[in-house]
């Protein structure tokens, strides 16, 4: 620490000379012209005799990366958006001034603005020989030397920008980012979908089932909440007439922190009229197969050491015969309670044992036995309807929803169903979940009587589908924590920084 304390004492030091000597280290009068990557491609298969003959002249800006003098020469590597390309200042090529300033004065972290030409080293890498240059941002404190090698991975969560300024990964993960989600809104949009914006607070919490933040909204003397879900907002434009609409946006759930989950995280909402959820089963796997040969170039990709195949079909599996088949549940006592209890206690689940819905005891029990298993994209289907308050009930089964869940690489990633559109029967069901309200705090605590009302409009048959974008960035960019992909997530607050 003393040692930075010291690095960063001397470069306050450069900051008060160079503003004595009324050279303002922080313009904004620069504008490069080219980019790093750009001139590296096309130059890569460029002989030195061609370059002398072009005598090409390029304008760029970066952050200094490195500085390397020897002697008459000093070697350098400015970074930009898209990647690094080394300059060299030559004393013969530059006014003495000019390379006697980036000597003394330009430091590693440094912005400048470089004009040249390009040339080859006698290594072959393509590189700028500056002809002018300027100081365009001081950097008062030094970078890391070797940031892989700090222990506390912490810190390249809270100071994302250090870790965009060091790590190429952690920019690629982020562009990849952009491309998956812009493919996302692409596809939907090219199907008919309307991408549309509802409320980020709402007056009851509802949607999904989960613990939401509370606010207070002053003028209106209510409180509010961020919503965990927008589904039923989404709903209501179902029932005003369009047939096809989609969200990508965040939603709020106040839990806990994990590599799986963040409290604030972008999901994907759509419903479709006249659609079941069958059709949407044959929709996700057109996008995620489309999405893997737009971002991979191939339906096969790398996960944590696994190949995942997004080839379709999918595998389908049914909820309770993934219990038995992959988490080991006999079938006999499947609806023995007291069976079920001592299963779980032997395989190390806790169940929560004042709920009365068998279901959610089910569902616990498939998270941690069956989830982990589920490498391949596998639909499991047919939910218990008690879990599954506001999918349609199936005409086969009544005790089952028409709901898939898709999981991929042991994550949970996408959520859809066939809606319910029976305002009597969603009614009853929102009775029913109230009342266990006091053995499961995530059912939310009001029931929306206005969406009751909008279903008792009409609302056509539709199926709609949530999928968690950061997880699905997970699994594209190989990241193993939901913080890599997240460009700024929440973590507990640290009095040393």
């Amino acid at each position: 620490m003393k040692e930075e304390s010291q690095i960063i004492k001397v470069r306050y030091e450069k900051l008060e000379k160079l503003i004595s000597q009324g050279i303002d280290p922080y313009p904004n009068d620069f504008k490069p012209r080219d980019k790093a990557k750009f001139i590296k491609e096309r130059y890569a298969e460029v002989s030195q005799e061609e370059l002398e003959k072009k005598n090409l002249e390029f304008v760029i800006a970066g952050r200094v990366m490195s500085k390397r003098e020897m002697g008459k020469l000093i070697f350098s590597h400015l970074l930009d958006e898209t990647g690094k390309i080394q300059i060299l200042l030559a004393k013969n090529e530059l006014p003495s001034e000019k390379f006697e300033f980036f000597k003394k004065m330009i430091d590693i972290g440094d912005i400048i603005g470089v004009s040249g030409r390009v040339i080859k080293t006698k290594t072959g890498e393509v590189t700028i020989l500056v002809k002018d240059l300027k100081l365009l941002t001081k950097s008062l404190r030094p970078l890391p030397e070797k940031f892989h090698g700090l222990k506390d991975v912490e810190l390249r969560y809270r100071m994302r920008y250090l870790d965009l300024i060091m790590n190429e990964r952690t920019r690629e993960i982020f562009k990849t980012r952009t491309r998956i989600i812009q493919y996302i809104r692409d596809y939907l949009i090219s199907e008919g979908f309307l991408e549309v914006e509802t409320p980020m607070m709402h007056p009851i919490v509802g949607g999904a089932s989960a613990k939401p933040f509370v606010t207070y909204h002053n003028a209106l003397d209510m409180n509010l909440y961020l919503r965990i879900a927008p589904e039923l907002y989404l709903k209501r434009l179902i029932v005003g007439g369009f047939e096809k609409v989609f969200e990508l946006n965040r939603n709020f759930r106040n839990e806990g922190v994990s590599s799986r989950h963040n409290p604030e995280f972008t999901m994907l909402e759509f419903y479709e009229a006249y659609a079941t959820y069958e059709d949407l089963m044959k929709r996700t796997e057109e996008l995620f197969y489309g999405l893997a040969l737009n971002i991979k170039g191939s339906p096969k990709i790398e996960y944590q050491g696994e190949i995942i195949d997004f080839t379709p079909p999918f595998k389908r599996i049914n909820f309770l015969d993934a219990l038995v088949k992959l988490g080991g549940v006999p079938r006999e006592i499947l609806r023995n309670r007291e069976a079920l209890l001592k299963f779980a206690e032997e395989k190390g689940v806790e169940l929560n044992v004042k709920d009365p819905r068998i279901g959610k005891w089910w569902t616990k029990l498939f998270e941690e036995l069956v989830e982990p298993k589920l490498i391949q994209p596998t639909f499991v289907l047919e939910y218990p309807v008690e879990v599954s308050p506001l999918a349609r009930r199936s005409d086969k089964n009544p005790e089952v929803a028409e709901r898939f869940e898709l999981y991929i690489a042991g994550k949970e990633v996408a959520n859809a169903f066939s809606e319910l559109n029976d305002p009597q029967d969603q009614k009853r069901r929102f009775e029913e979940q109230i009342k266990l309200r006091e053995v499961d705090e995530e059912i939310p605590p009001e029931i929306d009587y206005d969406f009751i009302r909008a279903l008792e409009y009409g609302m056509p048959p539709c199926a709609g589908e949530g999928i968690g974008i950061d997880r699905v960035v997970m699994i594209f960019t190989d990241s193993s924590s939901i913080r890599e992909v997240i460009l700024f997530p929440h973590l507990r607050h640290r009095e040393d920084l």
